[in-house]
């Protein structure tokens, strides 16, 4: 059997296209299954994808991009670098957002430079048919980043660069042509070291390469509808949407480049957002601030649950009217109210178990036992001054 036909030449141009177009970053795999696939299965199967089914339902799209598209013969893979580092918030009722998130939707930003790039790539080559992809489609992106050379995946399981780091956006071009592929990366070098592990404030690494979603920050503050279980509420360590702390510690980050594509710079609501105003603003302003923004994923709802809980944890006192608001807002959605109760309880002020005293006996039972809760754990607390 022969070799098929490897258009060096185009592959190329095509590379410098893809750089011109903002990546920092391209590589070519050929369409095969993916390595760790079934190391991803074993991941699935061991319950450490929590609520997350979707990913169990589309688990066997994953094993080969001809799910995807049917007639791939190459995987072209960008990367693109966002966003800057940022200081630890002055305040507790200041949240954090992870960095990916604080610009524009990057689902937008990527696919509309990868249609860009397929528009050049069908001009260069009329009858090539093709699909982008950006982390919404059954692929794995980061076994194909390291089959097209664009890094390792390290021990937090993220794809690590060792020029650019791991903040860093992944995309896909299928195509049914055979381009030059790049040769692997087939090494590692995080080494002996363990920061990404040992500074997870959840615990969520049972090893290297072991998430546990169901501990995840990012699972929970994202992903996650409903209530979160007081266990986990109290652990968010001041995270509203997402986390970064596996990126932050981790040494390849130290000297990476700022992202050089302005609209994923962040915008500066989502630089260390005042969370009391997150629960007092209207939903209409909630729309209008989500409108072409990746919080959108966690909806208004989440978020104004994320920021309760964050506030809850923090006993952050100047909250507590705000919190009431919620709880007493019959028009809430049922998951706030319960948040702003879970908060009160932790707060645990002479004012704040008042509050939760009223809604003890209310027509909602999903409340009523939110609130024997939050009474029951605030019963330890001691009400400050402020509070009586």
């Amino acid at each position: 059997m022969t070799e098929p036909h490897r258009d060096r030449d185009l592959t190329r141009r095509l590379k410098a296209k893809a750089v011109e177009l903002g990546f920092d970053r391209v590589g070519v795999a050929g369409a095969q299954t993916p390595p760790d696939y079934d190391r991803f299965r074993a991941w699935l199967d061991a319950g450490r994808a929590a609520g997350m089914q979707y990913m169990e339902r589309h688990a066997e799209a994953r094993a080969h991009p001809d799910r995807v598209f049917e007639e791939v013969r190459s995987v072209v893979m960008v990367s693109m670098v966002y966003g800057e580092p940022s200081d630890e918030p002055p305040r507790p009722s200041l949240g954090k957002i992870a960095r990916y998130a604080r610009g524009r939707d990057y689902h937008q930003v990527l696919r509309a430079r990868l249609a860009e790039l397929f528009d050049w790539l069908k001009a260069e080559r009329p009858e090539v048919e093709g699909r982008a992809v950006v982390d919404t489609a059954p692929l794995l992106e980061r076994d194909f980043g390291r089959l097209a050379g664009l890094g390792w995946i390290g021990k937090n399981t993220l794809l690590i660069d060792r020029r650019l780091g791991s903040f860093t956006f992944l995309g896909a071009l299928l195509v049914d042509l055979d381009l030059e592929p790049d040769s692997p990366h087939v090494t590692s070098h995080c080494g002996t070291c363990t920061r990404c592990l040992d500074a997870c404030p959840t615990g969520a690494f049972d090893g290297p390469y072991q998430l546990d979603a169901g501990r995840c920050i990012s699972y929970w503050t994202i992903e996650h509808r409903g209530p979160i279980p007081d266990e986990q509420a109290d652990r968010l360590d001041g995270w509203v949407f997402g986390c970064d702390v596996c990126q932050d510690v981790c040494p390849w980050n130290r000297k990476a480049p700022a992202g050089r594509v302005g609209e994923l710079d962040a915008r500066e609501e989502w630089i260390d957002p005042d969370l009391v105003e997150w629960l007092n603003r209207s939903k209409g302003d909630w729309k209008r601030a989500l409108r072409g923004s990746a919080l959108d994923r966690a909806r208004r709802v989440g978020l104004v649950r994320n920021a309760a809980l964050a506030l809850g944890s923090a006993r952050d006192e100047g909250a507590t009217a705000a919190l009431i608001d919620r709880l007493s807002d019959r028009g809430e959605d049922p998951v706030v109210r319960g948040a702003a109760a879970w908060a009160l309880g932790r707060i645990g002020s002479a004012t704040a178990r008042e509050a939760l005293e009223w809604f003890r006996d209310d027509d909602d039972a999903a409340l009523r036992e939110a609130v024997a809760r939050a009474l029951e754990s605030g019963a330890g607390v001691r009400p400050s001054s402020a509070g009586c």
